[in-house]
């Protein structure tokens, strides 16, 4: 496996990765509010059968956010083919790199790509002087909430229409 920046190159490869993922749970959300208080609950609830969901967010971002010149990285196989990518928003006002999209093709998943990226953003937002790293997810993304977990990220909000179909996301936060 190699991680280096995305180079403009590389960006027409990740717009042709196969970002969709299945799913067998859904965070189902209940509101409860009395008007002094107000209750919020998110229950991983598993579906009857597995769902096929499309990738959320636009490709077109992807060159806009490699244009800023914020943590943009790529991942390739031994072969040398690109499987997957980390793109996240450096916000020191907050010293939080905040991870917008991290995509590995579907047949490449389970294999370690994720981590390995995952720790190179990492190792980038601490050169930038980060002390935290940011996910967002719908609540269907089961795979990448499981993921944020296993690497020690916590729950920490959420936005009732985050995305532009209307989703939900979940926010997930870690300390570095």
């Amino acid at each position: 496996m190699e991680v280096h920046p995305a180079e403009l190159v590389d960006l027409n490869a990740c717009y042709q990765l196969n970002a969709a993922y299945t799913t067998d749970y859904v965070w189902q959300m209940q509101m409860h509010n009395n008007g002094r208080r107000t209750d919020i609950r998110f229950d991983a609830v598993r579906l009857p059968r597995p769902m096929q969901v499309a990738y959320p967010r636009s490709r077109d971002e992807l060159l806009d956010h490699w244009e800023e010149g914020n943590c943009f990285l790529v991942v390739h196989n031994k072969r040398g083919d690109l499987v997957g990518f980390l793109d996240a928003q450096f916000q020191p006002w907050q010293t939080l790199l905040w991870v917008s999209n991290l995509v590995i093709d579907k047949d490449f998943r389970r294999q370690g790509y994720g981590s390995v990226l995952l720790e190179a953003g990492k190792k980038w937002a601490l050169d930038q002087k980060l002390n935290r790293i940011m996910f967002e997810a719908q609540t269907k993304n089961h795979p990448l909430i499981s993921f944020a977990q296993k690497h020690g990220f916590k729950f920490c909000g959420y936005n009732e229409r985050y995305y532009a179909n209307g989703d939900i996301a979940l926010f997930f936060a870690k300390s570095i």
